[in-house]
């Protein structure tokens, strides 16, 4: 067995529930900025924030809300998803975190998958949570801005009360879900531990200064990527976290140019914007310290040009939602174009032969495994799903095909697991598959990713049509966007005789990929 230990040090970790170790630097920095909303100005300091988060925890106790009990967070990036968050997490419950832009059928999905008993949204969503709820345990949508109809969230804030106590290694705070390496969306069970663990171990990667630190946060907060490395590290950075419920590149750079952001986290579609896009030339970003991404492969060409533009490091590092997320991540300072960086601390990783089994030394390719305490406690109520993606010796494999050189740095080249990567966002070919099949005209689908150079990948539907049935590319697309969220919209169709399949029945998606 061949193990690639990280090359940095270990870090101690300390073992509190997350909002604890958020929440760290209050008493330090009880008046500074802890979040600015982008969209009003608004500020909460760190003092009022660490209140805020206290008195919605006793809010949900005086419910009847603690221990056990999971409430679904459907809401865009604004100061009050943290509040929310992190009073449940004090409350001793679990968060799980739903994309706001599904439809009702995929809410409906993950609350019942989760066994949520409340459901949090806004305004803007409150039509799809309302039809979401239909058939769950839960009977009242509760709503952060009071829309009509609904019932208001804040009026929860009530007395505070101190954290409920937890096993931090243990109990689950936050249900994010994931395609995983392929197949339908699981809950993944992140402890507190997890969450900790996984903060401790990528701040020495980015390395906050102590004082005038300012994260643009527009990458979504149910995301795992912006929960983790936007919200919550940035907070627990003593950092000040500027909301924007969606990225629009205006606004982003003029916030950037007007609050003096510092660390500007983005996915390579809005990489691609700051290299090539005219709007940027009219805004000082001299400020920032570091464009840091994720969530996709980006490659070197287009992190340099990027970098040359914005005067500043364009770096980016590789994770997982199974893996809290942070496995590799480059340090502030040690760029190596085109990697994802180097191993986090506390962090070991093997490059394992698919085929074989064998481990693989430097220079070669190899399936990534990943071992930490940052690793999954395993699937919600997926046992089978769990055994298939880690081991009992506690490894984790990633589905993705990596080289790790001479000196520690990481490279995706390949994709060993299905899932299509669509502006940074997991699209299982799977779950439109089932959805495309039931259409009436169609006898037989399979989806795959295509190479793109601003999204990543674009969702490619291959339609056998019924004998006898017209069917057109656009009935199928529209088939698709009635069902599911916008980024797993079918971006291209082609008519084929027939799907390409191996002895067993499986899609052979290799095949199909080399006919795209």
């Amino acid at each position: 067995m061949i193990i690639h230990a990280s090359p940095s040090a270990d870090v101690e970790i300390p073992a509190v529930p997350i909002t604890e170790h958020v929440l760290r630097l209050t008493d330090k920095y009880p008046d500074r900025a802890a979040l600015i909303d982008g969209s009003t100005g608004n500020i909460t300091t760190f003092a009022e924030l660490k209140q805020l988060i206290h008195r919605f925890a006793g809010g949900l106790a005086a419910r009847g809300f603690g221990k056990g009990d999971t409430l679904g967070l459907m809401a865009p990036n604004i100061p009050e998803y943290a509040i929310v968050f992190h009073g449940v997490a004090v409350a001793g419950g679990a968060v799980t975190t739903v994309n706001p832009t599904y439809g009702a059928e995929e809410v409906r999905f993950q609350l019942k998958d989760a066994g949520a008993s409340m459901l949090i949204t806004t305004g803007a969503f409150a039509e799809t949570a309302i039809a979401a709820i239909v058939g769950t345990e839960i009977s009242e949508v509760l709503t952060i801005d009071a829309a009509e109809g609904t019932g208001n969230a804040m009026d929860l804030l009530g007395d505070p009360i101190e954290q409920v106590p937890v096993d931090p290694f243990d109990d689950v705070v936050v249900l994010p879900y994931s395609s995983g390496t392929t197949g339908l969306p699981k809950g993944v069970m992140l402890t507190h531990h997890n969450l900790v663990a996984n903060l401790v171990q990528a701040e020495p990667c980015l390395k906050y200064a102590d004082e005038d630190e300012v994260c643009l946060c527009f990458l979504p907060f149910f995301h795992i990527y912006g929960m983790q490395l936007l919200m919550n590290l940035s907070l627990a950075c003593g950092a000040t976290v500027v909301t924007l419920p969606r990225f629009d590149l205006e606004q982003a750079l003029t916030i950037t140019q007007e609050h003096k952001v510092t660390r500007f986290f983005a996915v390579p579609p809005i990489v691609l914007a700051l290299a090539k896009h005219p709007l940027v030339e009219q805004f000082d970003l001299s400020s920032l310290k570091q464009v840091f991404t994720g969530a996709a492969p980006l490659g070197a060409e287009l992190a340099a040009e990027a970098a040359a533009r914005v005067g500043c490091e364009v770096a980016q590092g590789y994770g997982m939602t199974e893996l809290s997320p942070v496995s590799h991540c480059t340090v502030m300072g040690d760029f190596r174009a085109g990697t994802s960086g180097t191993t986090v601390s506390n962090t070991e990783c093997r490059i394992v032969d698919p085929d074989t089994g064998d481990d693989m030394g430097v220079g070669e390719p190899g399936e990534l495994w990943v071992r930490g305490p940052q690793v999954m406690k395993g699937y919600l109520n997926n046992e089978e799903a769990t055994r298939n993606t880690t081991d009992e010796d506690g490894w984790l494999m990633t589905g993705d095909i990596a080289v790790i050189d001479e000196f520690h740095h990481v490279s995706i080249v390949d994709r060993l697991k299905e899932l299509i990567k669509y502006n940074g966002f997991q699209v299982a070919p799977a779950e439109l598959e089932a959805l495309l099949i039931s259409h009436p005209k169609i006898a037989d689908v399979a989806v795959i990713g295509v190479a793109d150079e601003a999204a990543g990948e674009l969702p490619k539907a291959f339609v056998v049509a019924r004998a006898g049935a017209e069917l057109t590319a656009q009935e199928v697309q529209e088939y698709a966007a009635e069902h599911v969220a916008s980024y797993k919209k079918i971006r291209l169709v082609e008519f084929v005789d027939d799907i390409p399949k191996s002895a067993s029945g499986k899609i052979l998606r290799r095949v199909l990929r080399d006919q795209s």
